[in-house]
């Protein structure tokens, strides 16, 4: 997978193409982006690397690579306070708030009532250019809701996401805390680069463990 390695920098072929990774491949490894699950839907085979003895489905981390890239060219375009962040699910919820701290978006955490994206006469409508959300199981009320609006929706799927009414997948382990939190630390980082707000080279000004869920221990 790795052509090159200079400086800290690795260098990897993407579609025929050699292009530098957003983060080492380390890192991408140890956060877990790559882990997938048992069950692998039809849709997100293409994005699958290997299947490992025990049966579960590793994500080809080149091609989640890739779709980070796209989603944050595209969601650039977009004015910030227009796009909404999602997640129903609790490990998804401050990385979605610090992806729109960051950004200027607006952060949909917990259930998302009936309604949201549909109903101009209920006090919680919002009326977003585009969603994006952390789990197509979790938050499906956003998503068909959108899809009813005819709002283009982002997912980050896991390998047994279905992938109805999604306009653009990143395939990236959506469950586990590290890989959520560096997940959505890039898309902050590449979103602030394509906008200008950040130099080519330069960083977020927090860690990705910024960005992730805290377990209270008791």
């Amino acid at each position: 997978m790795v052509v090159s390695q200079e400086l800290g920098r690795q260098q990897v072929e993407i579609g025929g193409r050699t292009v530098e990774l957003l983060v080492p491949l380390e890192r991408y490894l140890s956060a877990g982006m790559h882990i997938g699950t048992h069950i692998c839907t039809a849709y997100m085979r293409k994005f699958v690397y290997r299947v490992r003895p025990d049966g579960l489905y590793i994500l080809d981390i080149r091609k989640t690579d890739e779709r980070l890239r796209v989603a944050a060219k595209f969601l650039a375009r977009f004015d910030p306070s227009k796009i909404v962040a999602v997640s129903v699910r609790q490990y998804g919820q401050r990385p979605v708030q610090k992806f729109c701290t960051y950004i200027g978006c607006k952060a949909l955490t917990g259930r998302i009532l009936p309604g949201t994206f549909t109903n101009p006469s209920l006090e919680w409508y919002i009326e977003p250019d585009v969603i994006i959300i952390s789990d197509p199981r979790a938050d499906s009320q956003a998503v068909d809701e959108a899809a009813r609006m005819g709002i283009p929706t982002v997912a980050l799927a896991d390998t047994d996401n279905r992938i109805e009414n999604i306009d653009l997948v990143i395939p990236v382990n959506n469950k586990g805390r590290r890989s959520l939190a560096l997940t959505y630390w890039i898309l902050t980082r590449e979103i602030l680069r394509e906008q200008g707000k950040l130099q080519p080279d330069q960083d977020l000004p927090e860690p990705p463990e910024a960005f992730e869920f805290k377990v209270r221990r008791r």
